[in-house]
């Protein structure tokens, strides 16, 4: 690999060596400082290039006994939904789905209050209007419950908003793709992650539910989410008389903070947000989707597919509940590259940090998992996975002038 300085083949790159090419050592200088202290918690920054690993690296620490390794992986939230939706775009570019098939031809008890014409791709932009998670079940704990998250949604009638824009699905997202894939294939959702992920990219970890054997690889995530010392569901609760707060309120539930950092995440498959991932695969992932689909000589998409997947069109003004733009487009949604929200790149972050990125003009993927959520002040999100994509982007260009072929006066060639 050109400029390799550390490193294994792709398949191997799980061994516990990490992988540092030449060109990419000021990302990694810089990944390592922000995990320099215990109380930084770890991470891991995965990189591919043209299909190929350029970065793989951690660092940090899993637990307060317990350094970051090859195989740590971490739950990733929102991360979780770029996944899940690759694996619909998956079955859409076999033509088992089709994007503008309404979802009841898949899920008939789905048409139910007004439903029928709610197609696949309005579910895939957030246009569905099943935000609600706030009070769809009298049981919290039934709201880890696929099945019942499931039938609870289908007899929901649908926020008449989402005729004007995007409401972002916080944790029904999984759930409602996660459905239509069932019924579409007859066959588990946890089954399709696995032969439509894990088997095409040659990596297992794509997890939603981890089972009891894989468990010591988990990050312990530290600290809860919040702003301040509240936590984020009681804040958002806090302005549940504010009607422009109402539909993010409704999106989360009182008790999601405390549950999610607990052990009840790892029994679900709530694919809106309770992905485990490690970086290495996340990169894989996003390293396909902007290479045309294809990882080394594996190939994950059809460059058709791909091709519609970037093209990232504004889908509203706004999202009437997050109160910005971010631009849905299939599962995915515009991604931040250093200060910017760009039209050139997609993706998907996760609450606390972590997230995944496709730079097609750059065939550029990356993949980042960290266990500390956020900053001290308010942990919901930080700037590290876009700035270091920055980084990143700005090497890659740097990589391409360096390869390019040098053309010489015509003199001289003569």
């Amino acid at each position: 690999m050109p400029g390799a300085s550390t490193g294994e083949s792709l398949e191997g790159m799980s061994s516990g060596q990490m992988l540092v090419d030449d060109r990419f050592t000021a990302v990694a200088a810089k990944f390592f400082s922000i995990f320099r202290r215990p109380r930084a918690g770890g991470g891991a920054l995965a990189v591919y290039l043209d299909g190929e690993p350029v970065l793989d690296i951690w660092a940090g620490w899993a637990d307060t006994d317990r350094r970051w390794r090859a195989d740590t992986m971490a739950l990733s939230y929102s991360t979780s939904k770029g996944v899940a939706a690759t694996v619909i775009n998956r079955l859409a570019d076999r033509g088992v789905l089709d994007y503008d098939t309404p979802v009841a031809e898949y899920w008939s008890e789905f048409a139910a209050n007004g439903k029928a014409d709610i197609t696949l791709r309005d579910v895939l932009r957030h246009r569905a209007g099943l935000q609600r998670m706030r009070d769809l079940l009298d049981d919290p704990e039934d709201l880890l419950d696929h099945d019942k998250v499931a039938a609870a949604l289908a007899e929901a009638a649908p926020d008449p908003m989402r005729h004007r824009a995007s409401g972002y699905h916080g944790l029904n997202f999984g759930t409602l793709v996660a459905e239509i894939a069932q019924r579409a294939t007859g066959r588990s959702f946890t089954d399709l992650v696995r032969t439509e992920l894990a088997e095409p990219l040659g990596d297992n970890d794509f997890w939603f539910g981890v089972p009891e054997n894989q468990r010591y690889r988990i990050a312990r995530l530290s600290p809860r989410l919040s702003v301040g010392k509240v936590p984020f569901d009681r804040l958002v609760g806090f302005g549940s008389r504010l009607r422009a707060l109402d539909s993010a309120r409704s999106a989360i539930y009182d008790g999601w903070v405390d549950m999610s950092v607990g052990d009840k995440p790892y029994d679900a498959m709530m694919p809106g947000w309770n992905g485990t991932f490690t970086a290495r695969a996340l990169g894989k992932m996003y390293g396909a989707l902007a290479n045309d689909g294809m990882l080394a000589n594996r190939r994950l998409l059809r460059p058709e597919t791909t091709n519609l997947i970037a093209q990232m069109p504004p889908n509203s003004r706004y999202d009437y509940v997050l109160g910005g733009p971010p631009h849905f487009n299939l599962g995915y949604h515009r991604a931040i590259v250093g200060a910017t929200l760009t039209r050139k790149a997609f993706g998907h972050f996760g609450i606390g940090g972590s997230g995944g990125i496709a730079i097609p003009g750059q065939r550029v993927g990356i993949g980042f998992v960290t266990n500390r959520l956020g900053y001290p002040a308010m942990t919901l999100g930080d700037t590290r996975l876009p700035f270091l994509a920055a980084m990143i982007q700005r090497a890659a260009r740097a990589a391409r002038v360096e390869s390019a072929p040098t053309s010489l006066p015509r003199a001289a060639a003569s």
